[in-house]
């Protein structure tokens, strides 16, 4: 081998090189940390990367980048969907980083293994999937502005090449999904096992027993009482919140030394001058329009018949027919041809096709167009009406530019003499600033931060403010709702502390009962379902302890009963017990209350309805089925992923603290 190494043969020289690189390459990628990531640390506003596992992969593969802001608008989603205040999205993170890691594998898997979306496949979807009839409505396509339109602003996308590459990550991600559950399948027994459980219905007994019949119970004694609120000194520390006594001056208008600032005709005029283009029209024409389909690219007879029949509506119109009526009747632009041909109004801004703007924008008021052709086919434009571009002149806006002004001017009158009060409040006190100017200074009595305080529409940024001062700073100014100022300065504080026994002993008492609910709850269900199962009968149990009972209809697993809620939540234990069965107490409402069941009857579905929700309850299997054997392939190709080192996290953001009191 030394010889053969040794001697002077280019072949050798190269095969040596080969294996020399590779050991180099194979040190380096083993024990240089992050040489996976390259050279130039994490990328700009990344959270991860995921590349195929593997050294070749991640020396040549690709990889998928997952934008920081990306996890941020995903939980953003997540928390809109189920109903959270957008506060608690950040909590959703962790969720929203998962799914987008599992995107991200998914894409990788989909690539390696050929599966990957193609054009073909986004234009089908687009034309025959679940937005088909919105794109191509009785198999028009509606035409790229509103399309455009429908992507940007329906959908909320950036650009249509956005929204076509998400589709084309979700059928990947089908294609993916299908090839790895292809084989997925259940047994004619086992859907019928699940057809005859979800078909069940059962009539039963129950007995229920509330949190507050328990709290209604528990008496306790003063003296438990105050054991219990000097156990629980640490709960009680802070319990009665800071408070602080303000004294304000409210301002309005009406205060103004002078009345309210007249608005001139000159500021009237600067105002238009400074503002001469929010006033300017654009030259535009209302136009409707009838369109006889033919899609660039069709035959030379479609295109034909497509010319003749617009012609002739055209030859129609000349001769006086109504547009309206002819366009509902002809028309074939879904979009308006059931309000007579009607677009509103045209201007040279690239929002139609060029074709039909410049044949829109050329017409007169009452001018019907000759045929215009564009690429969805033949169109016969009439202008109703036309707007040439000018300015609307200062007459014809001052009444809507008065009232800007008035509400300018005082509110920027009503700053400035607020300020000055606060400025000789400041030397002389809110009392004599306040009777200098005719006006009247208000002490509040101690009051928490978050108010309220009477005589104030809006008394928010004066407590946010006042508990942000110390006692005797200077007086400050903030609004305090529309058209109103008020000056104001914090008198007194009184910190946060706890309260003496006596103050604070009705929620000591709630607190004591609240502790002890749960454990009697349960403790009474328990006795009640022991002493139900010794007798075999609820009713006599629950005559004995003086529990009401009552009786359900005869109910399916979808059914709500009152006192018991969902039958598909805890009681649906009930279903699998026989008739004369009796349940353990069962939970409900959160906790709040619980019930106990016994069974009296029981309904299992007929061949006949077996029959008819076989298919649909096969289907429904077999869904659960694909979805736990991809879930098992994800949760085993999420491991090989994190154990080649094949995903790099590159920010792992702090868990946030509960938002308490939100």
């Amino acid at each position: 081998m030394i010889r053969f190494l040794q001697s002077d043969n280019r072949l050798t020289k190269a095969i040596f090189g080969v294996v020399i690189g590779a050991a180099i390459i194979t040190m380096v990628i083993t024990l240089v940390p992050g040489i996976y990531e390259g050279f130039a640390g994490a990328p700009q506003g990344a959270y991860a990367t995921v590349r195929e596992p593997g050294v070749i992969g991640r020396l040549f593969g690709s990889s998928e980048t997952i934008q920081s802001t990306e996890v941020a608008n995903l939980a953003g989603n997540l928390a809109q969907r189920q109903g959270y205040p957008a506060q608690f999205a950040q909590f959703l993170q962790p969720q929203a980083q998962q799914i987008l890691l599992a995107g991200a594998i998914e894409k990788q898997e989909a690539h390696r293994l050929g599966l990957v979306a193609t054009d073909d496949d986004v234009r089908y979807d687009l034309q025959h999937g679940q937005l088909g009839q919105l794109f191509f409505p009785n198999g028009q396509y509606i035409g790229d502005d509103k399309y455009r339109q429908f992507v940007t602003q329906q959908i909320g996308f950036a650009s249509t090449q956005e929204f076509e590459d998400k589709l084309r990550d979700e059928l990947t991600q089908r294609k993916l999904v299908a090839f790895i559950t292809a084989n997925a399948n259940v047994s004619d027994n086992a859907v019928r096992e699940e057809v005859r459980q979800q078909g069940m219905k059962i009539k039963f007994d129950y007995a229920a027993i509330t949190a507050d019949d328990v709290a209604k119970a528990i008496n306790p004694i003063d003296s438990e009482l105050q054991s219990f609120f000097q156990k629980n000194q640490a709960r009680y520390a802070n319990a009665i919140p800071e408070q602080r006594k303000i004294t304000y001056i409210p301002v309005d208008a009406g205060s103004l030394p002078g009345g309210r600032p007249q608005v001139t005709d000159a500021d009237l005029q600067a105002y238009y001058n400074a503002h001469k283009a929010d006033y300017h029209v654009d030259e535009q024409v209302k136009v409707r329009h009838i369109l006889i389909s033919a899609p660039k690219g069709a035959d030379a007879k479609t295109d034909a018949e497509a010319k003749a029949k617009a012609q002739g509506l055209l030859d129609q119109i000349r001769k006086g027919a109504d547009f309206a009526a002819l366009a509902k009747a002809n028309s074939q632009d879904p979009g308006s041809k059931d309000a007579g041909g009607e677009l509103g109004y045209v201007k040279r801004n690239h929002q139609m096709v060029p074709a039909f703007e410049a044949a829109a924008m050329a017409l007169k008021a009452g001018q019907t167009s000759d045929l215009v052709r564009t690429d969805f086919g033949y169109h016969i434009i009439q202008a109703e009406a036309r707007d040439e571009a000018h300015d609307k002149p200062l007459s014809e806006v001052a009444a809507e530019i008065r009232p800007i002004l008035e509400q300018q001017k005082a509110a920027g009158a009503l700053q400035s003499f607020a300020s000055q009060l606060a400025s000789e409040a400041a030397k002389e006190g809110l009392d004599k600033a306040a009777a200098a100017h005719n006006l009247h200074a208000t002490t509040t009595d101690y009051v928490p931060t978050g108010g309220p305080v009477s005589g104030l529409p809006d008394a928010t940024q004066m407590l946010q403010g006042a508990f942000g001062q110390k006692k005797g700073d200077a007086p400050r100014v903030a609004p305090a709702g529309p058209g109103q100022m008020v000056v104001y300065t914090t008198d007194d504080i009184h910190p946060a502390h706890a309260p003496t026994f006596a103050e604070w002993k009705g929620h000591v008492l709630d607190d004591y009962k609240a502790e002890q609910v749960p454990g009697l709850l349960q403790a009474r269900l328990t006795k009640l379902a022991t002493r139900a199962q010794e007798l075999h009968d609820l009713r006599k149990a629950a005559a004995e302890q003086n529990v009401p009972v009552k009786s359900s209809d005869l109910v399916g697993r979808d059914a709500n009963v009152p006192d018991v809620g969902q039958m598909n939540g805890p009681a649906s234990a009930a279903f699998d017990l026989p008739k004369g069965g009796i349940t353990g107490g069962l939970s409900v409402e959160n906790g709040s209350a619980g019930v106990i069941l016994q069974v009296l009857d029981k309904q299992e579905p007929s061949p006949e309805d077996i029959a008819k929700t076989y298919a649909t309850r096969r289907a429904e299997l077999i869904e659960r089925k694909r979805a736990e054997i991809f879930g098992v392939y994800m949760g085993t190709l999420l491991d090989r992923y994190k154990a080649k080192g094949a995903i790099r996290i590159y920010q792992q953001p702090k868990q946030p603290g509960l938002p308490l009191g939100s």
